[in-house]
């Protein structure tokens, strides 16, 4: 496999994390300088913040909890040589899950779907650890 295409996907989550960022940033700025939200009201991390943008706000923290499981995968396995097809291929079924559960997130935020896209991700970068894990230890 090429750099370009193990890097890929990784290139497109990073993308959906900078895509949520900003769109946070602007949600929260707007919402301040409106005067719906009050510096003294979120200073200290407050969950003050609208529901719309609480909702954007969460779904970007969550891009640094499961996908940073997948981030460390992809940085041993490439130095590696390890991110064979298998491994790309899990990881478009990952970015997938991710965008899926972003997308449900900032929009009808459905826990019952959400839950099932992130599961779904879950599932895929257990199983990309275990076929990496397993490719390691019976090389």
């Amino acid at each position: 496999m090429t750099v370009q295409m193990v890097l890929l996907p990784v290139f497109l989550q990073v993308g959906l994390t900078f895509v949520l960022l900003l769109w946070m940033i602007g949600a929260r700025t707007g919402s301040v300088t409106r005067g719906e939200t009050k510096l003294k009201d979120i200073a200290l991390r407050q969950p003050n913040w609208p529901e719309k943008i609480a909702q954007v706000g969460n779904c970007f923290s969550n891009q640094f909890e499961v996908p940073l499981l997948f981030y460390i995968l992809i940085a041993i396995a490439l130095p590696l040589r390890r991110a064979d097809l298998v491994i790309v291929m899990l990881s478009w079924v990952f970015v997938v899950t991710r965008f899926a559960h972003a997308g449900i997130f900032v929009t009808s935020n459905d826990v019952r779907t959400r839950s099932l896209a992130w599961f779904a991700g879950v599932l895929v970068v257990i199983a990309m650890w275990v076929y990496f894990a397993v490719k390691i230890l019976l090389a």
